[in-house]
């Protein structure tokens, strides 16, 4: 008797909290993102474009939250290794130095958000979430002085906003009625191929109340897209067409300089 005693306290004690749980839930908002473009295409003569991330922020019945939310959206490219080397000058020749290797260095970062990131979250949180150029999580390899470290990450990321592949717009969403979002980021020439994902979060009092992501889809057609996929999946028979067209093009370069 008393153990079935026990057995229904704790069923009530579960549900109880389950419920309290889906209560706490139903109180966060909803976000309903969505983008202009799920596909781009990289043809020939491709200069940029101009992507719309746009949505909504509901209450979980589907009208208009009681709350003020900051919200911040995110546009991440596919990672990628890389290796930084630093240049010195000696005896009047620039000569390879340091370097730093990354593993998983996003080839593309764009964020925008309604308020300055310092005025929304704290250090910790922008960490977390990777909210700022500053912080982003290149995951050096090896061991490396941390002063050195944060060199070579402040030198990577300022290398990557001059090829127009970082950046950052504070003040960049605009948020109407406290219900609807948008924000355009600019997609330069030179990203490469791969998925791309966007991440939008809703801000409030410091904190991360919710987030969600969409997708972007970023590829090569035509020619390009045919070479660029040879040479990936066939790496060493384009390697070996590309030297033999290197050598039949300088033989014939020199046969007809040697006609003429």
């Amino acid at each position: 008797m008393i153990r079935q005693l026990i057995i229904l306290l704790l069923s009530v004690i579960i549900v109880l909290s389950v419920n309290l749980s889906a209560s706490a839930q139903s109180r966060d908002p909803i976000l309903v993102p969505d983008i202009s473009e799920h596909d781009i295409v990289l043809r020939q003569g491709f200069t940029g474009a101009d992507l719309l991330l746009f949505g909504a922020i509901l209450d979980p019945a589907g009208g208009r939250t009681q709350s003020e939310y900051d919200v911040v959206v995110v546009l991440k490219g596919p990672t990628e290794e890389i290796r930084l080397r630093e240049k010195e000058r000696v005896l009047g020749i620039w000569v390879n130095a340091d370097s730093a290797t990354y593993r998983s260095v996003p080839s593309f970062y764009a964020i925008a958000s309604s308020h300055p990131i310092s005025d929304i979250v704290d250090q910790r949180t922008a960490a977390i979430f990777e909210l700022g150029l500053p912080y982003l999580q290149l995951s050096p390899t090896g061991s490396i002085d941390p002063e050195e470290q944060a060199r070579f990450a402040a030198g990577l990321v300022d290398l990557r906003e001059r090829e127009g592949l970082y950046a950052q717009y504070d003040s960049g969403v605009t948020v109407s009625e406290g219900v609807l979002y948008r924000a355009r980021l600019p997609i330069p020439s030179n990203v490469i191929p791969g998925r791309y994902v966007a991440e939008t979060f809703a801000i409030a009092d410091g904190r991360v109340i919710t987030s969600a992501t969409s997708e972007v889809d970023v590829r090569k057609e035509g020619f390009e897209g045919v070479v660029a996929e040879e040479a990936e999946d066939n790496s060493f028979l384009y390697g070996l067409f590309a030297v033999g067209l290197s050598v039949f093009m300088g033989w014939a370069a020199g046969r007809l300089f040697a006609l003429v």
